[in-house]
Order: C-alpha cells, then structure tokens, then sequence
C-alpha cells in the first residue's frame, strides 16, 4: 500500500509541478483507493465458496488483487486530473518540440545511420536503405533514448534476423524523456512531423511495404503520424501496431485522443497491461489481450513489467518460424475461452496478425520466455546470434 500512496503522490506532484495553479493533495482521494481494495478484498472473500482455484490459480488472482487492481484505481483518478488539466491549458509542455533535432536512424546489423526527419529523403535514398524491402517505423515511449533501449534493439535484431526489412527507430530527442504530462503533450506534434517524413517515403517505395509500430507514448505518436499522413496525401497507411497504448492523459474525444481507428487501413492492438500504464478498452481493428483483462499477466509482479510484454510479445513474434506463437480467439473474456464457450478459429497475434481481423481476441500466455503457448525453448535457442553484426568491426 505504501507503494500505491507513493505512486499517487508521485504523479499528483508531477501535475502540481507542471500547473500554474497547483491544488494541495487530496487524501480523501487516497483513502478512496484503499478503500476500493478494502471492497475488492471483502468481495473476494464473500465468495470464496463460489470457486476452487488451483495453487497457481490462487497465486495469479490475489497477485492481481494485491498489485495489480490498486494501481488501476490510481491510474484512473490520474487520468482524469491529466485529462482535466490538458483541457484547460493548465499544463503546457516543458520543450517544445524542434523537427530540427528529430532524427530517423536506419539500423543494419552492423551500423546506425541517423539522418534529420525533415531530410527523410536523404535516408530514402541512401545506399544502406533498399528500396526493394518492407519498411518497419518504431516510436517507443516515455523515458527512452534511441540508443539505449533494449524495445529497440531487440525488435531490430528479430526484423534483421527475417532479413526482408529497413528497420528505422524514431529519435526524437529528449521530447518523451521528460516529466510524463509533458511528454504526452508532445506526442501530436511529434507525430505529425513523423507523417511528413512519411509522405516522403511513400514517393520512394511502394506505400503497402510501410509499417508503424508504437509501444506506449509511441502508439499514439504513430497513430498522429497516421493522421498527418492522410491528411497530407488522402491515403492511408496500411498498417499501424499499438504496443500497449499509454493510458494516462489519452482519452477518445479529448485534447489528447491518441492512437484511433481510421489512423491506417489495419490496426492492430496488443494491450499487455490493461487499465493501469496501458489503455484497456478496444483501439483498433483488432485488439490482443494476452492473459485477459487483468492488469498483471502471468509472470510480471509490477505494472512496468506488464507495460513491457506487450513489446517482448510482439518482438518474439517476428522471428521466423515463431510467427504462431500466440494463437488468439474472438472472445469476450479469458475466463470463456479456458471454458471451451469461444468455438471460434484461432488467428495469430503479431507479427503475421492477418489485416482482415475484426473485434476483440483473447489468449493465454506463458510466464517466461517463449511467452506465447506455441512458442519452442530449443528454436529460440537456435536463433539467439540470428539478426546480429557479423562483422566484429560494425557497431
């Protein structure tokens, strides 16, 4: 409980910080959220005679009551005072961003190559971009640097392992590397100077071969990138893959509406962390919840290890021959589909995710790597050097 007070001050302050007229704290507030887990504790035990979970099961449902759904109590509460504060200008971004100092960096096995997002064209055209292979945009999110984030390296390794892909990651400076209500403002802005560099790759390679990827704050700056681009052009972009979508200060007809349907002819959604760090209602054609509606999936005792799975899913996805890993059912909860009531076809999450998919998908997932059902140790294995520099002079 500590944990969760910590939490709410934490943000409460970062609000207070960021305002020109800061509130004191409201401790009622606080005792709300115990209160609340109070209820939830009561509840539970009120009818422990309905159910008889296994050791495991046991295990996995109190985690989620101790850790996990006191968080999304907090998160929520968070996410009203941001939205509010947003709506009424009172809180204005700390750096504004500079397009001038945003980059696109190119990663082969071997190198990176930056080149200023206003001068996309300059990387289009290239000799270390071919023009022949598909084109993945990653934007990750808050507190990350394109040259120390494992989302990015890891995600590169498994595309360069496929060997058919341009991987190019986002730089974007230090514009999310701040306090988390300034960084969201920044996402709109940040995306829209993305879906300019985009307008100049569409003119260079086929538009069907670009794919936008975005964990967290990235998936709402990609979903502006997708919007720019439409605006621009009239055209969409054919696909977009929201990793976990932030939650906090991002809601659908608000100041900050981030990722939505419309933002690219598919778009796929993976919520690893529903309600807390991530967005829980549907956002996309087609949205994933791997280990169903509560906050903590399997393995994962904190809401920053959660907010990660959604990327790890996804990256293990890529790999060839793990394009099956994660088999998902149109479904309403997880709960049903352990319950045989989901007759429904399996499809893949992912990577190979077909584009004609509607509606919500449900599965399972393994606590530790390979996290998906279908995933194989000993493959895995096999392909830990795939996609990495073999030339010990490359960087």
């Amino acid at each position: 409980m500590k944990l969760i007070l910590l939490l709410y001050l934490v943000c409460h302050l970062t609000l207070i910080k960021a305002s020109p007229h800061p509130r004191p704290i409201n401790f009622g507030s606080v005792g709300n959220v115990f209160s609340s887990s109070r209820d939830i504790g009561v509840g539970i035990v009120s009818n422990a005679g309905n159910f008889l979970p296994t050791p495991k099961g046991l295990f996995e449902s109190g985690k989620n009551v101790i850790a996990g759904y006191p968080f999304e109590f907090v998160s929520s509460s968070i996410n009203a005072i941001c939205s509010a504060a947003v709506s009424t200008n009172a809180v204005i971004p700390k750096i504004t961003p500079d397009i001038n100092k945003m980059q696109f960096q190119l990663r082969t096995p071997c190198k990176k190559y930056s080149f200023p997002l206003m001068h996309a064209n300059e990387m289009w055209k290239s000799p270390e971009f071919d023009k022949t292979k598909k084109t993945v945009i990653l934007a990750t999110g808050w507190t990350t640097t394109v040259n120390e984030t494992d989302t990015i390296s890891q995600m590169a390794q498994a595309y360069h392992c496929r060997g058919d892909v341009n991987f190019i990651a986002v730089d974007v400076a230090s514009y999310v590397d701040t306090l988390y209500t300034w960084s969201a403002l920044n996402t709109e802005e940040i995306g829209e100077n993305i879906g300019k560099g985009l307008v100049q790759l569409s003119e260079i390679i086929p538009l069907e071969n670009i794919h936008l990827i975005g964990h967290s704050l990235g998936a709402h700056i990609v979903g502006a990138a997708g919007r720019t681009f439409n605006y621009l052009t009239g055209k969409q972009i054919p696909r977009i893959t929201g990793l976990d979508p932030a939650k906090p200060c991002f809601n659908e007809g608000e100041n900050l509406s981030g990722l939505l349907r419309g933002d690219a002819d598919f778009i796929d959604v993976i919520h690893s962390n529903p309600g807390v760090l991530g967005k829980r209602d549907p956002m996309g054609d087609v949205d994933f919840y791997p280990g169903g509606l509560d906050p903590l999936p399997s393995g994962c005792l904190s809401v920053v290890c959660a907010h990660e799975r959604a990327w790890l899913y996804y990256t293990e996805s890529v790999y060839p021959g793990n394009e099956n890993n994660f088999m998902a059912v149109r479904c309403s909860s997880l709960t049903r589909l352990k319950n045989n009531k989901c007759p429904g076809r399996s499809y893949p999450m992912g990577y190979a995710s077909p584009k004609y998919l509607k509606g919500n998908y449900f599965l399972d997932v393994n606590g530790a790597a390979p996290f998906g059902m279908d995933g194989n140790k000993a493959r895995d294995e096999r392909k830990q050097d795939c996609g990495l520099c073999r030339n010990n002079g490359g960087s």
